[in-house]
């Protein structure tokens, strides 16, 4: 079994003629993403990635990851949105959402660089106090302001713990082949260097250096989740519409945003697929949120949410549907016990899977949800194994791409990103930019 795609909950929703309708543009950008002629072709590296990657990159990953487990207690992964967010979403997705409590073998992994609050870099300097620590920075140019700032606070916490020559073998750079500043900082001062690839987006970079090196540090077997992803690549990158469960999800995506569902709600019954979501929804939200278009990536843990959101998707504003992933053998098995007294009244799910229960709640929110007038679509996933996750992963990311063109946008490019950053390098005194921080004061001055 592999990644599947259940429509059968968003059948009233989804009438065959739509699907007969809008397969000719599903299958035309699929092939867009095949000739690597669309828009944005000059990003489509990661189609091929999973039999086209160096092999020799690869295996200097899995022996920087081993000495990783051996020097250091503590991995901080320096990094923000597809720098950090893949990697961290694969080692909690197989691993565990409490990861660092009960990794065995492996050292703690933290995520900084990703925010601009001093108390998150504070706490985390904290949890470093009297540990062996490495640092892998993630950077394709070096200057991104959040990334930049984490790393000169570990660069110098690691100089003055270790000195500068120990420093250097604790300090991994993943960055630009070739140029940029921390590529060239990192040659000078004797940094291990992987790349990110000319050819491969930030959310699209999972499977390249960017996440291979902290996701096998954890103790993930990397040759398994790139073998899962090229299973993937060759079920859905060629396979007709009708067969292809990749190109099916794009098109009953688009067919729910013609309807005005412009609210798409990832929903997992499963905590450590949080992060997973988070890393759905910066592919998802960059790659067609632009041109006053986009479906709105949200996500939701359920049981839990259901007790928090749960109201607003049962009877709220019907501008959403929800995607489920169904983990169909789950990791680890706990039964209910039995209690003679049966004070709780749950006698009766005694001896029960756990795991079962929870595929009932699924079961049963899924049919109050849809008589809600909420369309969900069913993804199915045989397991978290690294096989099925690299499956997993490539199977999002080739919809995304053909979302994305049957959309009318280019899947591959983010120019909104560039806004803020304009904005807070002004009012922050940025040489060159003194005159925009000027309008920028007068304006805030003036609200």
């Amino acid at each position: 079994m592999s990644v599947t795609l259940n429509t059968k909950f968003a059948g009233q929703f989804i009438k065959q003629h739509e699907l007969d309708y809008i397969a000719p543009s599903a299958e035309s950008a699929l092939a867009l993403v095949r000739a690597k002629n669309g828009p944005g072709n000059d990003f489509l590296g990661w189609v091929d990635l999973p039999v086209n990657y160096d092999r020799d990159e690869f295996s200097r990953i899995k022996a920087a990851a081993e000495r990783i487990k051996n020097m250091c207690d503590v991995l901080v992964v320096i990094g923000i949105g597809g720098s950090y967010l893949g990697a961290r979403a694969v080692i909690e997705y197989i691993k565990s959402n409490n990861y660092n409590a009960v990794r065995e073998g492996t050292p703690e992994i933290y995520f900084a660089g990703n925010s601009i609050s001093s108390s998150a870099l504070h706490d985390l300097l904290r949890m470093c106090e009297g540990k062996d620590i490495c640092v892998n920075v993630v950077s394709k140019s070096g200057t991104t302001t959040e990334p930049a700032i984490a790393f000169r606070v570990f660069r110098e916490l690691l100089i003055n713990k270790y000195g500068e020559e120990e420093s250097k073998k604790r300090i991994f750079a993943t960055t630009d082949k070739a140029r940029g500043t921390l590529k060239t900082f990192a040659d000078r001062m004797g940094y291990e260097t992987f790349v990110v690839p000319d050819d491969i987006g930030g959310r699209y970079s999972v499977l390249t250096a960017v996440g291979l090196l902290p996701i096998a540090a954890a103790g993930i077997d990397i040759d398994a989740l790139m073998a899962g992803a090229a299973a993937a690549r060759e079920k859905y990158l060629n396979a007709p519409f009708a067969e292809n469960d990749a190109l099916r999800y794009a098109a009953c995506r688009n067919i729910l945003y013609r309807h005005g569902k412009a609210t798409e709600i990832l929903v997992s019954y499963e905590p450590a697929a949080a992060m997973l979501a988070e890393w759905w929804k910066q592919l998802y939200g960059e790659s067609e949120g632009k041109d006053g278009k986009g479906i709105y990536p949200s996500s939701v843990i359920f049981s839990t949410d259901l007790h928090s959101l749960g109201q607003f998707i049962q009877d709220g504003n019907r501008n959403l549907f929800e995607t489920v992933i169904d983990i169909v053998t789950p990791k680890d098995s706990v039964k209910i016990p039995f209690d003679p007294e049966d004070t709780d009244g749950l006698n009766y799910i005694a001896g029960r899977e756990l795991d079962d229960i929870n595929h009932k709640a699924m079961l049963g929110t899924l049919l109050a949800h849809v008589d809600g007038g909420v369309p969900n679509l069913k993804i199915e996933t045989p397991n978290r194994s690294e096989s099925e996750t690299g499956s997993l992963i490539y199977f999002f990311e080739l919809a995304c791409a053909v979302s994305g063109y049957m959309l009318g946008v280019n899947p591959f490019d983010q120019p909104g990103v560039e806004s803020y950053k304009k904005n807070m390098f002004a009012l922050l005194g940025k040489k060159g930019s003194e005159e925009r921080g000027r309008e920028l004061a007068e304006r805030i001055s003036k609200l």
